[in-house]
């Protein structure tokens, strides 16, 4: 497999490929959506929202934040999640410029 060459694209190119990329996985959906719905940092909860074993989710936890999907802080012995707002507006920004010229465009 050849290498991705991403030096050859855009800082904001990259910066959406590597949100889609960290989003490309039901898991971390589930945990964004879980995130949404408490609507508030969570700490220990989300292992017990998933079937899945808690390493499996800390790495998905940890593939999020470092997209910049999630912020996490430490609070004692845990880290509480929640959803990074400034990455959200990125994507909003992104698809509502791709909706905007969809719309008008007559194509296909």
């Amino acid at each position: 497999m050849g290498a991705t060459k991403t030096e050859h694209f855009t800082d904001r190119q990259n910066q959406i490929a590597t949100i889609a990329k960290a989003l490309g996985h039901p898991a971390r959906i589930a945990i964004i959506e879980y995130l949404l719905k408490v609507n508030e940092c969570i700490c220990g909860d989300i292992v017990n929202e998933l079937p899945l074993a808690q390493p499996t989710v800390s790495q998905h936890l940890k593939e999020l934040k470092n997209a910049g999907i999630i912020k996490g802080n430490i609070e004692g012995n845990t880290i509480c999640y929640c959803i990074d707002e400034k990455t959200i507006d990125i994507l909003n920004v992104y698809f509502s410029k791709i909706v905007q010229t969809v719309s008008k465009t007559k194509c296909c």
